[in-house]
C-alpha cells in the first residue's frame, strides 16, 4: 500500500474527488433502479418473483466478491483493481441499460455487483492512503457523505431519468461518472506495491460462493417451479447444503482458511453477524416492495414515486450524525434499541395503509425508518468490530459485510415470493364470496361498475379483486418485517459493552 501521504496538495484533492467519484456510482445503485423496477418488468415481461432478480443478483454477486477484495488488492496491486473495477462497472451498467429480455439485465447485473464490490472498501482505503493521520477522520466524514448522498439521490434521479427518458437510464447515467473517475485515477491515483506471494483460500472462497449462489437460485425460482415440488429446486437445495458443509469442514481443518474460526470465538462479533443479516433483510427487503406499492397500488407516477422515497435516506443521514456523536456516550445496546423500535414502528404504520394514504404519511413514515436505520447501521459495526483483535478486524468487516449482504438478498426473494403466492390466495378467498346471486349486486350504484352479468363487469369486478388482494399481500409482507425486526431485539442481550474511545472504529458502517 501507498504510503500515507504519498500524495499531496493538488494530487491529493483530485485522487479524493475521483475516488468520491466511484464511491457515489456504487451508492447511487444501491437505490436508483429500485423505483425504476415497474418498468423494467413491463420491459423485459416478468413477473412480480422474477423481477426481484435484477436486485438480487446484483447484492449476491457483490457479496461473493467482497471478501477476496484485500487478497486482489494485494496480489494485483491497489490501483490497477480500483481501475478494473471502476471499468468493469461502468461497461457493465451500459449493457444493463441495452438488455433486451430479463436473462440479458440478470447477466448483467451480475457482472455489475462482481465489479461494484470492490469500490466502496478501495475507496476507504486509499482515502486512508493519501492522507495523513491528522486528516483521516476528515476524509472519512467526507467518505461517508458521499455514500449518503447516492441513496438519498437515487429514488429522485432514478424517478426524473425513467419519467423523462427510460428506465435504461438508470444504468447509462454510471458512464460519465464511470469515465471521469477512471481517467482521474490514471492521472492521480498513486501506485501501490503488489505481492506477488499473496495466496487465498481458494476452496473455502470457491465452496462458500457455491453455497450462496445455489441457496439465492433455490429462492429466485422457488415460486415459479413450485418450491421442492421441482427437481431443479432440490438440485440446487442439494449442492447449496453441500457446498456449505465442505466450506465449514474446510474452514474447522484447513491451516489458512478463507474464514478463520477465531472470528467467532468473539461474542460480540458472531451476535452481530446474525444481526445485520436481519438487518439487511428487513431493509433491503422494504426497499424492494415501496416501488411497486406505490406505482401499481397506488398509482403514483414514477418521479412521484422517487420523490416519495427519498425523504427515507434523508432521516437515515440525519441518525447517523446524531449516532456519531453518541457512541461512546450512550450504551451501544440502547441506541440499537432505539433504531429496532422506529423500524418496527415504521413497519406496523404500514400495515394499517390503504390506497387512499396520504404523501404526506408516507414521507413521514419514511423518514421514521430512515432515522431507526440510522440508529442501526454505525453502532452496530461499532459493537460488531470493536472487540476484535487488530488482525482480526479487516477479516471481520468483510464478512460482516457479507451477512449484510445476504440476508438483503433473502429477504427480497421471500418477499416478493410471498407477495405472489399470497396474492393468488387471497384472490380465490375473495373471490369465493363474489357470486351473481349476492344480495349485494341488486344495489344500482354497485352494479353500474361491477355487474357480473357483463363482461365488462366481470373484468371490472376480477380487477377490484386482484387490487384488494394485493393490498392483504403487502399488509402481510410488512408485518413478516416488523416481526423480523422485533426478533431480533433479545440479540441485544449477547452484546458485551465495547470498550471506550478509538477501538470502536466504526468507519464501515456507512456502508450501505
Amino acid at each position: 500500500m501507498a504510503a500515507a501521504g504519498a500524495a499531496t496538495g493538488v494530487n491529493r484533492i483530485a485522487a479524493t474527488a475521483c475516488v468520491m467519484l466511484a464511491t457515489l456510482m456504487q451508492s447511487l445503485d444501491t437505490t436508483i433502479a429500485n423505483v425504476a423496477l415497474p418498468h423494467i418488468q413491463g420491459s423485459v415481461s416478468a413477473t412480480q418473483d422474477q423481477i426481484a432478480w435484477v436486485l438480487t443478483s446484483y447484492i449476491v454477486a457483490a457479496a461473493i466478491m467482497t471478501p477476496p477484495t484485500g487478497f486482489l488488492a494485494s496480489r494485483f496491486g491497489l490501483k490497477r483493481l480500483f481501475l478494473v473495477s471502476v471499468a468493469g462497472f461502468t461497461v457493465a451498467s451500459m449493457l444493463c441499460g441495452a438488455a433486451q429480455s430479463l436473462v440479458e439485465i440478470v447477466l448483467f447485473r451480475v457482472m455489475q455487483g462482481m465489479f461494484g464490490a470492490a469500490l466502496v472498501p478501495l475507496s476507504q482505503t486509499v482515502l486512508l492512503n493519501i492522507n495523513p493521520k491528522e486528516r483521516q477522520g476528515s476524509a472519512m466524514a467526507l467518505w461517508g457523505v458521499a455514500v449518503m448522498v447516492g441513496p438519498i439521490l437515487g429514488p429522485v434521479l432514478g424517478g426524473w431519468l425513467t419519467d423523462n427518458y427510460t428506465w435504461r437510464y438508470v444504468f447509462y447515467i454510471n458512464l460519465p461518472i464511470g469515465i471521469l473517475a477512471f481517467l482521474g485515477m490514471i492521472a492521480f491515483l498513486p501506485d501501490s506495491p503488489r505481492n506477488a506471494g499473496e495466496k487465498l483460500d481458494w476452496f473455502g472462497f470457491g465452496t462458500l460462493s457455491l453455497a450462496i449462489g445455489a441457496l439465492q437460485v433455490l429462492l429466485d425460482r422457488g415460486e415459479q417451479l413450485d418450491w421442492f415440488g421441482s427437481r431443479e429446486i432440490l438440485t440446487e437445495a442439494v449442492i447449496a447444503a453441500s457446498a456449505f458443509y465442505l466450506f465449514l469442514a474446510h474452514t474447522i481443518t484447513a491451516e489458512k482458511p478463507f474464514l478463520r474460526p477465531a472470528l467467532f470465538r468473539d461474542r460480540n462479533f458472531a451476535a452481530g453477524v446474525i444481526f445485520i443479516a436481519i438487518v439487511g433483510l428487513t431493509y433491503y427487503a422494504s426497499l424492494a416492495l415501496q416501488p411497486t406499492y406505490l406505482q401499481d397500488l397506488l398509482n403514483y407516477p414514477v418521479v412521484t414515486a422517487g420523490l416519495v422515497m427519498g425523504p427515507q435516506g434523508v432521516g437515515t443521514m440525519a441518525a447517523m450524525l446524531i449516532v456519531g456523536r453518541l457512541i461512546g456516550r450512550v450504551d451501544t445496546r440502547i441506541l440499537l434499541s432505539i433504531g429496532l423500535g422506529l423500524t418496527a414502528w415504521a413497519f406496523h404504520v404500514i400495515t394499517s395503509w390503504t390506497p387512499d394514504v396520504s404523501q404526506t404519511t408516507i414521507i413521514g413514515n419514511g423518514l421514521i425508518q430512515g432515522f431507526g436505520l440510522g440508529f442501526l447501521f454505525v453502532p452496530l459495526s461499532a459493537v460488531t468490530l470493536s472487540t476484535l483483535s487488530p488482525e482480526l478486524r479487516a477479516e471481520g468487516a468483510g464478512f460482516f459485510n457479507l451477512s449484510r449482504n445476504i440476508g438483503s438478498s433473502i429477504g427480497i426473494s421471500v418477499v416478493n415470493s410471498l407477495l405472489t403466492q399470497n396474492t393468488q390466495i387471497n384472490h380465490a378467498d375473495i373471490a369465493r364470496h363474489v357470486t351473481a346471486v349476492n344480495r349485494d349486486f341488486a344495489d344500482p350504484i354497485i352494479t353500474q361498475f361491477w355487474n357480473p352479468a357483463t363482461a365488462a363487469g366481470r373484468a371490472a369486478l376480477d380487477a377490484m379483486i386482484t387490487q384488494q388482494a394485493q393490498i392483504i399481500a403487502y399488509i402481510d409482507d410488512y408485518k413478516l418485517l416488523m416481526i423480523a425486526t422485533l426478533v431480533a431485539i433479545p440479540l441485544l442481550i449477547v452484546f458485551t459493552r465495547p470498550p471506550r474511545g478509538p477501538a470502536a472504529d466504526h468507519a464501515g458502517a456507512m456502508e450501505m
